[in-house]
């Protein structure tokens, strides 16, 4: 792995762990966390609304998603979804009010303070049929063709090679399978600051990737009948971008035809 995707693993790993130890209300305000130095960033201007959704827990939702996969998911009773980069456990508590006692989620994700959270949850509630795992996507362990449904918030965008993680998720599907992700995608050129800054990676916005990179990714992974069921523009406040940006560098990158979108991604195999 080169030097600078394992750095980015890491800051990302040891964020997340922080993030799982906070509330909602903290973690809403914080890009990273939570940490001292971090840039104070509202989550909510990714992030869909939860709270009427059959199977929400507020105690999976850490206010870190950009959409809501589960809506356009397609889950049928019975079947076995993967959600990843599960975090709490938020959209996998969702996706099990679909599948039912008959079907199976299980939650993969590298933040082993996450997992902890997620068990702990599902231990509360009850449930038998859900799992979480440790991994990461990039060499995910999970055999191939054994997933009927794969979702994901928020997540894809942190993953340094996006490619790789579309063959993962391509293999691992059945043949009859299918993905929806939320994600966050850019338009034009984001600022050299914006995208390199590890920091704002952790916000879900320096790892994100040109739209139609995004989608071109998807179709050469194999997948088919791929349609953006949901598209949202991000706007992130002046003071946040001030922390990266000269005064005119935002009035170019505001006047420009950069734009941040959090976009649902639904494709079958």
């Amino acid at each position: 792995m080169k030097t600078r995707e394992k750095n980015i693993k890491d800051i990302v790993k040891s964020k997340y762990n922080l993030i799982a130890d906070q509330s909602k209300e903290h973690n809403q305000k914080s890009c990273c966390g939570g940490t001292e130095s971090c840039v104070e960033i509202d989550y909510s201007i990714f992030g869909d609304d939860y709270s009427n959704i059959k199977g929400y827990n507020p105690d999976a939702d850490l206010g870190l998603g950009c959409g809501l996969p589960t809506e356009y998911a397609n889950i049928s009773a019975g079947e076995t979804v993967l959600d990843l980069g599960s975090g709490a456990g938020n959209d996998c508590f969702v996706a099990r009010s679909i599948v039912g006692e008959s079907g199976k989620v299980i939650g993969l994700d590298f933040a082993t303070n996450m997992l902890k959270k997620a068990r702990q949850n599902a231990e509360n509630l009850g449930y038998k049929n859900i799992e979480f795992i440790k991994g990461d996507i990039e060499e995910m362990p999970i055999e191939d063709n054994t997933i009927d449904t794969l979702i994901s918030n928020c997540v894809l965008n942190l993953v340094p090679d996006k490619e790789l993680a579309f063959s993962q998720i391509y293999h691992i599907l059945k043949p009859s399978g299918h993905f929806c992700v939320s994600d966050v995608v850019i338009t034009g050129e984001l600022p050299d600051l914006l995208l390199k800054d590890a920091e704002m990676y952790v916000g879900c916005v320096a790892g994100a990737i040109k739209k139609e990179e995004y989608l071109e990714i998807v179709q050469k992974s194999g997948f088919k009948n791929i349609k953006v069921k949901k598209e949202k523009k991000i706007t992130i406040p002046d003071h946040i971008l001030t922390n990266f940006l000269t005064d005119e560098e935002l009035a170019e990158f505001k006047s420009g035809e950069t734009g941040i979108f959090s976009i649902t991604v639904y494709a079958e195999k």
